[in-house]
């Protein structure tokens, strides 16, 4: 089958204007949130019915071609970007919301939809859909699912695992399943749990079913200023270790605040060295009772300056501030990496003082803001790509990081995912048994390893489908390099 017949299937799937060829049209697919990685791939489509994706996904088994599914493009580790001569199929027109049924607290919607649109219809009915990533207000459903996705949140309430309860997929070789279901209670293999955090080696989500949780009644949220990263990150043992369980746990370093001050005018302390952002929530009397004892381990852990939220509007500006650290840190460096290892509660504070040596040792400023309550570190990286060899320095200081975060008992990964960045500290935190399991449940699913081809799992004895040098499509003159 050659790929002139490829591309004459894939038209009659989709009109002119819904199939990408031309470079131009192609460039905005070429990478993710982590832009130093980058590829071409031959086409995009954009499906705007679960039927196309459907047709599409069986087309590309036929042809034995790679293809990613795609949402917002937001991932930070390379997750999302296309297999050089592959298909990208752009999922965000699959953006409905199938059913929303508050009785149940549950809400079916396509891969497509943002996240904060589903709390954004809830809210009427005083519920919410917790996992909040930082992209929120861009991110899909979709890419969460295929990265785990979190949020400030994930202390309390856990994972995008925690809140999917069932999963309409098709699989790499066009078959549709359905995983799960409505209920909470689930019987046989946990197939959504395999599928979520997958990074989109086992296929594409077609519809998904949410969990939604009611709105906490109150909150209370905690500014707490340290003149030391270490003692801060303390801080957070401390709490844990008490048997409080607040919502949220962030700390921010003062680079990442003065970014935060300098994008969105955060009001962060001008003088300290950390910050931790505590929040309580729930019911009224419940806040209302652990109120004193975090003060009074906010105090006991050596915090100079606390500050309380007075109104929704201060909470509001508060969580703003920490919410655009990722993309404020651009206004301090032409480029970063975003890493996102993770180590224990009790390890926090040894973590950010070895981080802070491993800066100094390359001479890189390395801003820290991250989910503290659960040990996800978010260091942010900065280099300026212009310098030579500046990109290999700062993946090498990345790398260091990520040695240390499975030295100290923790993971290369917390929600990020693996993607392409992180496949070579694979083999460091997992043996050679590990890998060949998880490669052997990859290839039970996707024999060809179409399905995102060359994310997540080191390469060992893919099959080459594609052509070195020019792409079959280009040869034969169906798609141009302009």
């Amino acid at each position: 089958m050659s790929a002139e017949q490829f591309l004459n299937e894939l038209k009659r799937i989709y009109p002119a204007e819904r199939l990408l060829t031309r470079n131009a049209q192609l460039v905005p697919y070429e990478s993710d949130g982590l832009t130093a990685f980058r590829a071409k791939p031959a086409g995009v489509v954009l499906p705007q019915t679960q039927q196309e994706v459907i047709d599409t996904v069986k087309l590309c088994h036929r042809f034995k071609l790679p293809f990613m599914a795609r949402g917002s493009g937001t991932s930070l580790s390379g997750g999302s970007v296309p297999q050089e001569g592959g298909l990208v199929l752009a999922l965000n027109r699959l953006n409905k919301l199938l059913r929303y049924d508050a009785r149940n607290r549950i809400a079916v919607v396509e891969p497509g939809i943002i996240n904060l649109k589903v709390s954004q219809v809830a809210a009427a009915d005083k519920l919410y859909y917790a996992p909040d990533p930082s992209s929120g207000p861009v991110c899909t459903i979709g890419g969460n699912i295929a990265f785990n996705s979190g949020g400030a949140h994930c202390l309390k309430y856990g994972m995008t695992s925690n809140h999917v309860l069932g999963i309409k997929a098709v699989l790499p070789d066009g078959e549709v399943c359905q995983f799960g279901g409505d209920s909470l209670e689930g019987c046989g293999p946990d197939f959504t749990g395999m599928f979520i955090g997958s990074e989109g080696l086992f296929g594409v989500a077609l519809e998904v079913t949410l969990r939604l949780l009611p709105k906490p009644e109150v909150y209370h949220t905690v500014q707490a200023a340290y003149d030391s990263l270490e003692k801060a990150g303390d801080a957070v043992s401390l709490v844990v270790a008490s048997g409080l369980l607040p919502g949220a746990m962030e700390i921010m370093d003062r680079i990442s605040m003065d970014a935060a001050n300098l994008a969105v005018d955060a009001g962060y302390p001008q003088d300290a060295k950390a910050m931790l952002i505590v929040e309580l929530e729930g019911p009224a009397e419940e806040v209302e009772a652990e109120k004193p004892r975090l003060h009074q381990l906010i105090e006991q852990s050596g915090a100079y300056l606390v500050h309380v939220a007075q109104s929704e509007a201060e909470r509001y500006k508060i969580w703003t501030g920490r919410k655009s650290a990722f993309s404020a840190v651009g206004r301090l460096s032409p480029d970063f990496i975003v890493q996102d290892g993770v180590v224990p509660r009790s390890k926090l504070g040894k973590a950010l003082a070895e981080i802070v040596k491993i800066s100094e040792k390359y001479g890189i400023r390395v801003a820290n803001v991250f989910h503290a309550g659960d040990g996800n570190l978010h260091p942010l990286i900065m280099y300026d790509g212009r310098q030579p060899h500046a990109l290999e320095r700062a993946e090498e200081l990345a790398g260091e990081i990520l040695k240390m975060c499975i030295s100290l008992g923790g993971s290369i990964t917390g929600e990020h995912g693996v993607g392409l960045e992180k496949r070579a500290y694979i083999g460091d935190q997992f043996g050679s048994q590990d890998i060949d399991f998880m490669r052997r449940i990859r290839r039970s699913v996707d024999p060809e390893e179409i399905a995102n081809r060359g994310k997540k799992l080191p390469e060992a004895g893919a099959p080459a489908l594609m052509s070195h040098g020019a792409h079959p499509l280009e040869k034969a003159g169906i798609i141009s390099r302009m």
